[in-house]
């Protein structure tokens, strides 16, 4: 190790500690001073690894682990951000980022292109989803993690990069040339009526402006289109901005309503959030369809719906995450995301549902326990509870998917057998006509069993279990014709299963291949055809009595 950087450390641990105990500790109290002194520690550690340890180390990888490893044993929202991830902590508050427009995937060995927004450079340059990508402006991929080559892909808006790629169906590779453009990813990923009366709005995201959007969007499926009920869908919407969800709150409640409040360790994160303007409708019935996905500002939004009795909600329960972050400027164009309040909705209640605070012993995070939550009263009276997210006043428990069709997804089957059907058919019909016909049907059939695919199923597992147990407790001998009987039965047949899914599977395949033609909008719009959440949120909108005995306390 060279001297300079060896005196540069050691005098910069000196330098840090002093400064630390100049920052106004002019009375050093215990707790101050254990920092001050095992900062020291940390300095003096790192200054004989540096020196001392038998192999080069990566000094700035060797503090990044110990700076993340220390920031779990906090919350996983706690986190530091180094000058590389920047970009993509933007792209996270505001949906910008220079770049093409495009979701990438490691698919097997390759890098390839899963999905192409509408209407950016990826898409106007004729990327398809299924594309190979070989080369990023002559530097081959072979090797390369997706992380590696989505930093290839962006950059400064108006530069132009060349792509090698492979396509489905083509000899030889072929090669494009993308402009890259400023990337603004709508966070309403769909909208539109359901019927003569029912408008839709799916947001995705709690990004910079999302409100507004929702607010215009909302005066359209109002004004020009004739909606005379709402709904809100924000499953797997996992939040961002906090003024984000008052804003969209505000469209439809009154001025100076109290959305949220936070209060932290710092007396100046104490603070209350209203509504500051005008609303657009304070009447039109609303139901809010949320899951296990929608988190953080979908849970305000969600949540104040609940406690003001504004509206409906549907669906089942919610993330519960009901801490606040902020974000701190660090030297070196550094940052730190920092856990700095928890929030509460207007009834009082907080609805973080894991307690970071106490840790059990082997460092796993439990729930907040039964007998620490408390009951709080919506606006009308009706009970609910903090502790563990929001409760729907509806509950509609999303399908789980069998072992077959998670199989073909995450095998890649159904990706690659949509790459083939588009390499194939110039052009389908509209979302609402198409339809996985017999004969599409039995040709993706053909394609899973020509291909390498195996799946296994959890009740193998169980059964494997229960032989092994039988044959501990030396009952193996009058169960095994049974267990045998079982196993038969039970194990997975491709043919036999494939027919038995076979309504699941297609709907899946289905919302695959139109996304392929129709992007992100047709499979949202596909998808909301046999969407349970969606029936349920349309009838209780459609019937004004059960609407508002809903919002009544029982």
């Amino acid at each position: 190790m060279k001297k300079w950087n060896r005196k540069l450390i050691v005098g910069g641990s000196a330098l840090f500690v002093a400064g630390f105990l100049l920052m106004g500790l002019n009375n050093i109290d215990n707790k101050n001073f254990e920092i001050a002194k095992n900062l020291d520690i940390y300095f003096s550690l790192f200054r004989e690894l540096n020196t001392f340890y038998v192999d080069e180390i990566d000094a700035g990888k060797l503090v990044k682990e110990s700076i993340d490893d220390m920031l779990t044993s906090l919350d996983p929202y706690t986190t530091y951000i180094p000058e590389s991830d920047i970009e993509d902590f933007r792209f996270m508050t505001t949906g910008e980022y220079g770049g093409i427009g495009a979701l990438i995937s490691k698919h097997g060995d390759e890098i390839m292109i899963s999905e192409p927004y509408e209407n950016f450079p990826a898409h106007k340059s004729g990327l398809r989803a299924g594309d190979v990508l070989l080369e990023v402006s002559g530097k081959s991929t072979a090797g390369m993690s997706t992380e590696d080559v989505s930093n290839l892909l962006k950059g400064s808006a108006g530069q132009e990069i060349k792509v090698k790629i492979k396509r489905y169906g083509e000899k030889k590779p072929l090669e494009l040339n993308i402009v890259r453009e400023k990337i603004v990813i709508d966070p309403i990923s769909y909208y539109g009526m359901l019927d003569d009366e029912t408008g839709y709005i799916y947001l995705s995201n709690f990004t910079k402006d999302c409100g507004e959007k929702v607010k215009k969007t909302f005066l359209e499926l109002k004004e020009e289109k004739g909606a005379k009920k709402l709904i809100l869908d924000l499953r797997g919407n996992p939040g961002g901005l906090l003024m984000e969800a008052v804003n969209i709150c505000n469209i439809f409640i009154p001025k100076d309503q109290e959305v949220v409040s936070t209060k932290g360790k710092v007396s100046e994160w104490d603070k209350s959030y209203k509504t500051t303007g005008a609303p657009v409708d304070t009447l039109i019935p609303i139901a809010v369809i949320v899951n296990r996905g929608s988190a953080s500002a979908s849970e305000i939004v969600a949540g104040t719906i609940q406690d003001l009795d504004r509206g409906v909600i549907i669906g089942s329960r919610t993330f519960g995450k009901g801490l606040v972050q902020t974000t701190r400027d660090l030297s070196y164009n550094t940052k730190l995301k920092v856990t700095t309040a928890k929030y509460y909705i207007p009834s009082g209640r907080c609805i973080q549902a894991l307690d970071y605070s106490h840790r059990n012993e082997d460092g796993s995070v439990g729930h907040i326990p039964d007998s620490l939550i408390s009951e709080f009263s919506t606006r009308n009276g009706r009970k609910v509870y903090d502790g563990g997210g929001v409760v729907p006043d509806i509950l509609v428990e999303e399908k789980s998917l069998s072992n077959l069709s998670v199989g073909l997804i995450t095998q890649f089957k159904m990706f690659d057998y949509a790459t083939k059907f588009r390499t194939e058919n110039a052009a389908i019909k509209s979302v609402g006509a198409f339809d996985i016909n017999d004969s599409i049907y039995s040709d993706f059939v053909n394609y899973v069993e020509k291909s390498n695919f195996t799946y296994t199923s959890e009740t193998q597992e169980v059964l494997k279990e229960l032989r092994e147990s039988a044959k501990e407790e030396k009952y193996l001998d009058l169960a095994e014709e049974q267990i045998k009987a079982l196993e038969k039965t039970l194990t997975p047949d491709l043919d036999r299963d494939l027919n038995r899914f076979r309504e699941e599977i297609s709907l899946l395949l289905k919302n695959e291949i139109i996304a392929r033609y129709f992007y992100q909008k047709g499979s949202t719009q596909a998808t909301l055809e046999t969407d349970d959440a969606v029936k349920k949120a349309k009838e209780i909108l459609a019937n004004s009595a059960d609407y508002k005995k809903t919002l009544l306390p029982k």
